[in-house]
């Protein structure tokens, strides 16, 4: 395995290189969601790159960039481990978002717009951050596919978007969300959890549940099922919800009344301590 820091290094070894390429985008903290992705890349591509970056547009000020959990070491160990070729891990933020940088991607998948209850309306910078950035990785690594988990559902959802209308020549491969043994959706910001919080935690999952027997018990009505939800999460004491999004995956469209008998997907956002978390499930 090749760490690489710098963008000159790592265009050089990427003119050199041949076959089917997968990248696995992470922000590090390596967890067994992050391993799932790289496994299912590995099976998958015969070069295999991970970059690890703490992405700073996304984030908004105040919230946890400085603090974001990071173990650069351990990443590594990990990628060596799974066996993955290459890992371009920029030295600085300036590698990616140079002196003057003032060019941006955005999507309008979510946005409050079209849905006051996404990830988009609570975080609106969020995905511009995200679009951009994953934006910059596809060409400086040309990968022929890339893999993302199914946790970051919304976040799928805009790079699957981004990659038709910015006619990027790129497979997006969703990986199903890997989950503690009680069902809490693996996270980096799970660290930040107190071990009280840690058993709180699963109300998301809990959240997540109900709405799919609501859903398997004939019940269609998307308000019913929301306010079943805030039901539970109102019983979880210091956990404080931030939306409950029933829509349309693809388009975030949000269902105020009958769910459509097509896909649909049910996501839950909210925070403990000083931990935010964030889950979905499709219903059908």
């Amino acid at each position: 395995m090749q760490l690489i820091k710098d963008l000159n290094t790592f265009s050089a070894t990427r003119s050199r290189l041949e076959g089917e390429i997968g990248l696995v985008p992470t922000m590090g903290f390596l967890h067994e969601g992050h391993k799932a992705l790289i496994r299912k890349a590995r099976m998958e591509c015969s070069i295999l790159i991970v970059t690890i970056f703490v992405n700073p547009t996304q984030f908004a000020p105040g919230e946890d960039l400085d603090t974001y959990p990071r173990n650069l070491p351990n990443d590594l160990s990990i990628c060596e481990e799974l066996e993955v070729d290459y890992v371009f891990a920029p030295e600085s933020v300036s590698v990616l978002y140079p002196e003057g940088f003032c060019t941006f991607v955005e999507c309008k998948i979510g946005l409050p717009e079209t849905n006051p209850r996404s990830e988009g309306a609570f975080r609106p910078h969020f995905f511009r951050g995200v679009a951009t950035v994953v934006t910059k990785l596809f060409n400086i690594v040309k990968p022929s596919k890339a893999y993302f988990g199914q946790k970051d559902a919304q976040q799928c959802s805009v790079i699957q978007r981004m990659v038709v209308d910015l006619n990027l020549n790129i497979e997006i491969v969703i990986v199903p969300t890997v989950r503690e043994a009680d069902g809490l959706a693996m996270s980096s910001r799970n660290a930040y959890l107190t071990k009280e919080e840690r058993g709180k935690a699963i109300i998301l999952f809990q959240m997540l549940q109900k709405a799919k027997q609501l859903y398997l018990e004939g019940i269609t009505n998307a308000s019913r099922i929301r306010e079943e939800m805030e039901v539970l999460a109102k019983q979880v004491d210091g956990f404080r919800l931030h939306y409950i999004s029933i829509c349309d995956p693809k388009t975030f469209i949000e269902y105020e009344n009958e769910i459509p008998s097509s896909n649909t997907l049910v996501c839950v956002a909210g925070t403990l301590g000083k931990a935010r978390l964030i889950d979905n499930i499709c219903l059908n």
